[in-house]
């Protein structure tokens, strides 16, 4: 779509996430064994045909840059297709992004130079499949300057996002950021319709809005706060259903935010149910990442003749397991489980080694920890928590570079 300019904002410092956001961008977190978080928005832009791509970063990026060079260097720019990264560029003065809007806002000089006709907004840190040829089709024949695109949660979990109000031809009406008391679907009281953080503009109201929004002495300067508001008093502004769409994308509506441990844990564990709702095996919707160039995954047996088992487990390339036995966990590429070892229910990440006798249940193990022989995580927690974070739903981590 030679019209369309896509932005991923990449740039969040994901606290929540922490430790797995200690040395990296939230965006660039690993996730199902293989694939980085923001894999699943480039994914979805590259299936849709959007083919020029800025990804606007701000805090600890190296890792998300260094794995957009290896994993995302597949555009042509002679077809005039791109991933460019865009650090903070200081063209609108001495300061780094301020907000959502704001990381925009000090890029409108490539907003103009691209002389796109429309706008589509992403957020690089969340987990979906979404085609967004419909909606931005729904976009151009609405005339609107804004489409969000919306789901229904439970009225419970909508606190959270963005809820709102449409009129009876998908118009918004009424728009709160993350209210106390969410407003109730009109035919469901016990759901809400809430944003997702995807966004279809016009460019020229886009700029307007950015353009006013910064002349804003008091705005916090977030699309969801203070540009959709304004966009609905002043202009034409629709949602889009997510989850209704046919062809190739499964109508699965799978979406997740996955910006605390326990949220992330939750998406990896569903990978393992025996119908996951992340079908990572469509076979017209492969999810594109760098891997490493490594040997397949292998069993062997220990010493002392035990064979290495998994169970209904996530296993990466470059894993050994010599004699262990793996059950209901996500394994990283280039992993070693070590004789008469157990991990029930855990993630470990790329070059972990997991000694002899050793025990873990429920964990995150981040990258490159080598864990002694004879080790016990995730059964006392009280002993835990003197050495690692534990989320609120009881989850271990370990950071990455972990010394024992």
């Amino acid at each position: 779509m030679q019209d369309t300019l896509t932005l991923v904002l990449a740039g969040g410092v994901g606290s929540r996430l922490s430790p797995l956001t200690d040395n990296r961008a939230k965006p660039a977190v690993p996730f199902g064994g293989k694939y980085r978080i923001i894999d699943f928005t480039l994914t979805n832009c590259l299936h849709s045909g959007l083919r020029r791509i800025l990804v606007l970063t701000q805090y600890k990026s190296h890792s998300l840059q260094k794995h957009l060079r290896d994993g995302w260097s597949v555009f042509n720019p002679e077809l005039g297709e791109y991933i460019t990264v865009v650090p903070p560029q200081m063209r609108k003065g001495e300061k780094w992004y301020s907000g959502t809007a704001d990381a925009i806002y000090q890029n409108l000089w490539l907003l103009s130079r691209s002389e796109a006709k429309y706008v589509v907004v992403l957020s690089g840190d969340h987990i979906y499949r979404m085609d967004y040829a419909p909606m931005i089709e729904e976009h151009k024949k609405n005339e609107a300057d804004l489409t969000v695109a919306c789901m229904e949660l439970p009225i419970k979990e909508a606190s959270d996002f963005g809820v709102v109000a449409v009129d009876n031809n998908d118009k918004i009406i009424a728009f709160e950021e993350k209210p106390a008391i969410p407003a109730s679907l009109p035919n469901d009281p016990e759901k809400s319709l809430v944003s997702m953080g995807i966004y279809i503009f016009t460019m020229d109201a886009l700029i307007q809005a950015l353009e006013s929004d910064a002349e804003d002495l008091i705005s916090s300067h977030d699309f969801g706060k203070d540009i959709i508001p304004t966009l609905i008093e002043k202009g034409k502004v629709y949602s889009h259903q997510f989850g209704g769409q046919v062809g190739r994308v499964t109508k699965d509506a799978y979406w997740r935010d996955v910006g605390t441990i326990d949220s992330f844990y939750q998406a990896n564990m569903q990978l393992l149910e025996p119908v996951p709702p992340m079908d990572l095996y469509q076979r017209d919707w492969p999810i594109r990442t760098y891997e490493p160039q490594l040997p397949p995954a292998r069993t062997t047996s220990s010493a002392s003749g035990k064979e290495g088992v998994f169970v209904n487990s996530l296993i990466s390339s470059g894993v050994i397991n010599s004699g262990g036995s793996v059950k209901n966990s996500v394994i990283s590429s280039s992993v070693r489980i070590n004789s008469e070892v157990e991990v029930v229910g855990s993630i470990l990440l790329d070059h972990v080694e997991v000694g002899e006798n050793s025990q873990l249940k429920n964990c995150i193990i981040d990258k490159h920890v080598k864990i002694p022989a004879g080790t016990c995580i995730g059964f006392d927690s009280l002993e835990d928590a003197k050495k690692f974070t534990i989320s609120d739903g009881g989850i271990v981590v370990v950071p990455e570079s972990y010394q024992f």
